[in-house]
């Protein structure tokens, strides 16, 4: 289990998977008024704004309230112009900024105490304006780093203090029952704090929201149908960011007690935000994929013989959600009591588009977390008709991954498509979680999304038979093994979808569950020439760097040979052995292909060995043995290999014999 608790930050501490960072503060110019100056002074510059002659005297050295003893006062009863105050902290170097720290800590100081007002509009200029002091100090660091953020905006001495008024200001805010604009404004500050830094455990700030929690106020949320569908989806991104805040180095709270969170309404909740924004994400994609087919460039590719699928896919892209797959992540690694939630059906999502309510002016939201119509997270509020398809969290996500798990090409999607493998593994080791898999009286349609391939067309959705959800995961991983066989082989995503496979294997042995399910797509020598056919492309790629190092030419016919179709599959193999004789410490440079072969020879010994106590039918266990004895060439060679390999010394000795030993049942 301890290899799947350690696995966010295996994803480059929460850098390349997140990429979380809020975006350039935008808000509308100030409109001009040419009343404001005279027709004979119309080319001298327009009168400036008073609010902006007030950020010029703060950005002065001098106190600002010594002329005017209720400046600060008059100060969050203007409107503030974000664009002039970012673009006045950018301007100014380090040492410029130090100069006015006091005044810039007067200014953060007099923000949280207008929270505490009774006006409103003060109550929002000083949340906007914290937006804008946060983000720009931040900034500024970024480039100059010489001065310490606490320092710059509160000051050492006043730092703790600050903090827990700003905290208990926002939490009172938020738990109030006043405007769901300052609500919306409060969480749009927080996300500020949290992702102003690219990496999350190294903003300081986050030490004094360990500190001052407000875990009861995102959980009021999360719990309250009105709250959720206005702000729902900003909470669980803020709560799934603050659970990954050093979460290795130090107690977390939010960790402790997301963990032990048994309130059905609010778990419930979090469930229906994370749903409807995965199914926000299918339907984008769905809709994509229908105007593509019906275009013109469809007919012509259909015309050619597809010849361009490739091209034509990868048109069909949408930005992937990374926030909301962490916050799914998080709550079914930590909260076993979430698990229920994934069986929770509801009416299928995605049904009813409603135009976004306006927001308050904020700062942009992060990359990769844009939210879906507020309107529709409430499942009491989606249609009930015989027609719509009943649907839950889990097939939601099983869809989603469908979708991200297609292309693993680039780094982004290849982070996506691991962590989804991540929450499918957490998934399958649950015992709750498996007996709702297994169960024969929960039936689902799934629908899929597959890689556009020549020899395959897609299955019309009323065609789909319903099945326990167990099936659609070894659908999922079914399809990922036999269409990720390319040069730059997904190694790590290979062997997290083996594991999912054998976990699913160990509880139907262990349940004695007898799973009416194709096993021969799994085993066949389809599957197994795939396999063959895609270690094959890693292993001619190796091939023909080795040969460019060495200014070698390559044989063409070889190479051609390895580039063979499925009935040329064994010759190719027997080709590829011999070169592997001679080359294989050059082609191992690159991945230890032994500990996925290990896997896969282990589940062949499980159905050899068990399989009579969870294979449905005595003819299943024929196909098995068929099938492995019509490649029994496949094995052969293998053990020939890792035989040899087992019994010299070297980097792969130890881990050949255990091949060699798997093999012996085979």
């Amino acid at each position: 289990m301890k290899d799947f608790i350690d696995l966010p930050l295996a994803l480059g501490d929460l850098k390349s998977f997140l990429s979380l960072v809020v975006d350039s503060l935008t808000m509308a110019q100030v409109e001009k008024r040419g009343g404001l100056l005279r027709k004979s002074s119309a080319s001298k510059k327009p009168l400036k704004e008073k609010v902006v002659l007030m950020y010029d005297e703060i950005f002065m050295t001098e106190d600002p309230s010594k002329c005017s003893p209720r400046f600060w006062e008059e100060l969050f009863l203007m409107k503030v112009n974000l664009e002039y105050l970012e673009g006045k902290l950018e301007s100014l170097d380090g040492e410029e900024l130090m100069k006015i720290k006091d005044n810039i800590n007067c200014l953060f100081q007099h923000c949280i105490q207008a929270l505490g007002e009774e006006h409103p509009i003060r109550v929002v200029n000083a949340l906007q304006t914290l937006c804008a002091l946060i983000r720009g100090v931040h900034q500024k660091n970024k480039s100059t780093s010489g001065f310490d953020i606490i320092n710059m905006l509160m000051g050492f001495d006043k730092a703790e203090l600050c903090m827990k008024n700003l905290m208990e200001s926002l939490d009172s805010l938020l738990c109030a029952e006043g405007s769901e604009s300052l609500k919306s404004l409060c969480l749009k500050l927080l996300l500020c704090l949290v992702t102003v830094t690219d990496n999350i455990s190294q903003n300081t700030m986050l030490e004094y929201v360990m500190i001052n929690s407000i875990f009861e106020a995102i959980l009021q949320i999360l719990s309250h149908p009105p709250s959720r569908r206005e702000h729902g989806y900003d909470a669980v991104v803020l709560l799934a960011l603050l659970v990954n805040y050093r979460k290795y180095e130090s107690v977390n709270p939010y960790i402790v007690k997301l963990s032990i969170v048994d309130d059905e309404a609010t778990l419930n909740g979090m469930g229906l935000v994370i749903a409807q924004a995965l199914s926000e994400y299918n339907r984008q994609y769905k809709d994509k994929e229908e105007e593509h087919q019906s275009g013109f460039f469809s007919a012509l590719t259909n015309m050619v013989g597809s010849m361009f699928i490739a091209d034509a896919h990868e048109k069909i892209s949408v930005q992937t959600n990374e926030a909301i797959l962490l916050a799914l992540y998080e709550a079914v690694h930590l909260n076993r009591n979430f698990i229920t939630v994934l069986a929770q059906s509801h009416p299928e999502m995605g049904l009813v588009t409603t135009p976004v309510s306006p927001v308050p002016t904020t700062p942009a939201t992060p990359l990769g977390t844009t939210p879906p119509s507020s309107d529709v997270i409430s499942s009491v509020e989606l249609p009930l008709d015989a027609d719509v398809q009943t649907s839950n969290l889990l097939i939601t996500f099983l869809k989603y991954s469908s979708i991200v798990m297609q292309d693993t090409k680039d780094e982004h999607r290849l982070h996506s498509g691991k962590l989804c493998l991540i929450i499918l593994t957490c998934i399958a080791e649950d015992q709750y979680a498996n007996a709702f898999l297994h169960d024969d009286n929960m039936n689902f349609r799934v629908n899929l999304h597959r890689m556009p391939m020549r020899h395959r067309k897609k299955a019309a959705d009323k065609n789909l038979p319903c099945r326990p959800l167990v099936c659609a995961v070894l659908d999922l991983m079914v399809e990922f093994i036999v269409t990720h066989m390319m040069k730059e082989f997904p190694m790590d995503l290979y062997v997290r979808c083996i594991q999912v496979v054998h976990k699913l294997l160990c509880y139907q042995k262990k349940c004695r569950v007898r799973l009416h399910y194709t096993w021969r797509e799994l085993w066949s020598g389809e599957y197994v020439t795939r396999c063959i056919l895609g270690l094959m492309c890693l292993i001619k790629t190796a091939l023909a760097s080795m040969c460019k190092k060495m200014e070698a030419s390559v044989d063409n016919q070889f190479l051609s040979k390895l580039e063979c179709s499925d009935i040329q599959a064994l010759e190719a193999l027997i080709n590829l052995l011999k070169f592997l004789m001679s080359n294989e410490t050059v082609l191992l440079a690159k991945h230890n292909i032994f500990s996925l072969a290990l896997m896969i020879v282990n589940l062949f010994n499980m159905f050899i060995t068990y399989g009579d106590t969870f294979l449905p039918t005595p003819s299943s266990y024929d196909e098995l043995y068929y099938e492995i004895i019509r490649m029994h060439q496949s094995f052969d060679n293998l053990y020939s290999m890792v035989l040899r390999l087992s019994t010299n010394a070297g980097q792969w000795k130890e881990a050949a014999s255990k091949v060699t030993h798997a093999l012996v049942n085979i």
